[in-house]
């Protein structure tokens, strides 16, 4: 990657993250608002139930949540892995992990880190039992990066799970541009983004388990598996 690259993602990180600065305070209120416009409330949080679920989560387990942003996945989470396990929330902007600290104190999650870094650099802990993104990663301008070295992170025969948008591959794609507008502009996306292919990533490093589009084609829950390793024979 050359320097002008990095300049590029840099620049691209510091808009995401002035934008989240901004609306960290509001940001479940203002998105669940404009996304239950589009999903509908029950379906909204029916994808996030559906993209966790597909985590195959145990007790005990640790799972990290890229992009965590106010920690709206966490109760989800802490319900799968209990106690005994873990929840590593990773997010670029500082003022969304507040927002997700705070959720942490109301609830009294002690199993909880909360750690302040780009997807893109994030050093992921060996031995991760899943990682799920819920409409965040396709922000990342280093996506095929961070979902590489997440993938090498995972155990032998765990996933990784994205809920996103996309930009659908039917009649309905001449309506993307009208939609990135009015939805997915205030949350730092364009259409530009809507084209990136996160999933084809995950597909790259991992075993395909499973591709299931929603919303007529706008959004997808993508899941992909480390495969098992051989067992030596003596």
């Amino acid at each position: 990657m050359n320097l002008e690259q990095d300049t590029c993602n840099d620049n691209e990180n510091q808009r995401i993250a002035n934008i989240y600065q901004k609306i960290a305070s509001n940001y479940d209120l203002l998105g669940e608002y404009l996304l239950g416009i589009i999903f509908s409330p029950f379906s909204y949080w029916n994808y996030r139930f559906r993209a966790i679920a597909s985590l195959n989560l145990q007790p005990g387990d640790t799972v990290i949540d890229l992009c965590c942003g106010t920690g709206l996945n966490f109760p989800l989470l802490e319900e799968a892995i209990g106690s005994a396990g873990k929840i590593i929330g990773v997010d670029l902007s500082e003022a969304m992990l507040a927002q997700a600290e705070q959720r942490v104190t109301e609830n009294g999650w002690s199993n909880i880190e909360l750690v302040q870094s780009d997807a893109a650099s994030y050093e992921f802990p060996s031995g991760i039992d899943g990682i799920v993104s819920t409409l965040g990663i396709t922000l990342v301008p280093e996506s095929e990066r961070a979902i590489q070295r997440g993938c090498q992170a995972l155990s032998s025969g765990k996933r990784w799970v994205i809920l996103d948008f996309k930009k659908p591959d039917n009649w309905l794609s001449p309506f993307a541009p009208l939609l990135s507008f009015l939805f997915i502009r205030p949350f730092g996306g364009n259409l530009a983004m809507a084209n990136r292919r996160p999933w084809e990533s995950v597909y790259k490093h991992l075993k395909n388990i499973a591709f299931i589009e929603l919303l007529l084609g706008f959004a997808y829950i993508a899941v992909g598996e480390r495969e098992e390793k051989e067992k030596s024979h003596e």
